[in-house]
């Protein structure tokens, strides 16, 4: 094998950047990178924020563009993925990935733009959020199912939370544009309350599940991968969600909810919050107890995400709670919000480079 072959297929397995090895989960790098893009916006950083922004939709694109050619030429790996239920949660991404980019597209008033990546990420949604169930659980050969649950199960609920975020965020700007219409707001701010209700509880049935695999089968350190991270990161996006449709305008069904939405979404707050410490507990028994090597994997994304999340919640609920102290934390958390996403965009480029340059 040549030097050039064996770099390929460094890059093919380390780094899923072939068709016939892509990840399901690759979009997680366009979610990170855009909820910290919209994380900047919110700080006033409006360069940085562009910047980031443009950066995960090249992600987007590059990702759009391998995975047509892996649904065009390698069905059957898809089809594998499909029924596994390790990797098939893994396709959320997708969904959550346009909707972060749908709802960045709100903020730079790109309102036209916005509402076709909402209507993609809806679509999406339809088709994955009733087809994966039945793929990875009823469809599986893996017995029992429960012993392939992880973190990325979790990320079912942010993605049925990033409609609701993109919905929310749309019926809030849609009036003060030329593409006002009571019809559509109507239809958004139904379609936000639903969706934060169904990802609520697929919160609960996906934790339900991930306590009975860590109870019922065995988890080591390994097991404790950076997709755990989203038990935070699930729960900030409901709260962003939550908050987005508090500001939403008046309407039967929002006053009806507005109680229960902003209540839960402030206790949604602290447990999330206090989620952090267990984390950062559990990333220290991996790494530094038990000396799991800390190394890049693409899975990292799924950390880096949530940390830029709970920044964004805090702020958002801060100001629709009219909490000062909350939203000071997320101005405030951004920081480590960005720290995080630079050193993992850092090690992905260092991994990058050495994958080329080894023999």
């Amino acid at each position: 094998m040549s030097t050039a072959d064996r770099c390929l297929t460094g890059l093919h397995r380390r780094w899923g950047l072939s068709p016939s090895t892509l990840a399901p989960g690759c979009f997680a790098s366009v979610m990170a990178t855009g909820i910290v893009s919209i994380g900047a916006e919110l700080k006033g950083l409006h360069l940085l924020s562009v910047a980031l922004f443009w950066l995960a939709v090249a992600l987007y694109v590059f990702f759009i563009v391998l995975t047509a050619v892996r649904l065009v030429r390698y069905r059957d790996a898809v089809r594998d993925d499909l029924h596994d239920p390790t990797r098939a949660f893994g396709f959320f991404t997708a969904v959550a990935g346009t909707n972060v980019l749908a709802t960045g597209l709100v903020g730079f008033g790109m309102i036209p733009l916005a509402l076709v990546l909402f209507g993609l990420g809806a679509l999406l949604w339809l088709v994955l959020g009733y087809g994966i169930p039945f793929t990875a659980i009823l469809g599986s050969s893996t017995r029992p199912v429960s012993a392939g649950v992880n973190g990325t199960w979790l990320v079912w609920a942010v993605a049925a939370q990033s409609v609701a975020v993109a919905a929310s965020s749309l019926g809030i700007e849609l009036p003060n544009t030329p593409y006002a219409d009571p019809g559509l707001a109507a239809s958004l701010a139904l379609t936000a309350v639903v969706m934060w209700a169904v990802g609520l509880a697929l919160y609960v049935v996906c934790v339900i599940a991930i306590g009975v695999r860590i109870l019922r089968h065995r988890f080591g350190p390994k097991d404790l991968d950076a997709p755990y991270w989203v038990t935070m990161g699930a729960l900030a996006i409901t709260i962003v969600a939550g908050s987005r449709i508090l500001d939403l305008g008046e309407a039967p069904l929002l006053e009806a909810t507005r109680v229960l939405i902003g209540a839960s979404s402030a206790l949604l707050w602290a447990v999330a919050t206090w989620l952090i410490p267990a984390l950062v507990a559990a990333g220290i028994w991996k790494h530094a107890v038990h000396r799991v090597p800390m190394t890049y994997a693409a899975g990292l994304w799924s950390m880096v995400f949530p940390v830029g999340m709970h920044s964004v919640a805090s702020i958002y609920l801060g100001r629709s709670d009219h909490v000062p102290a909350i939203e000071w934390i997320g101005q405030h958390w951004f920081w480590v919000a960005l720290a995080v996403w630079a050193i993992v965009f850092a090690a992905m480029i260092t991994s990058f480079v050495r994958t080329l340059r080894r023999p």
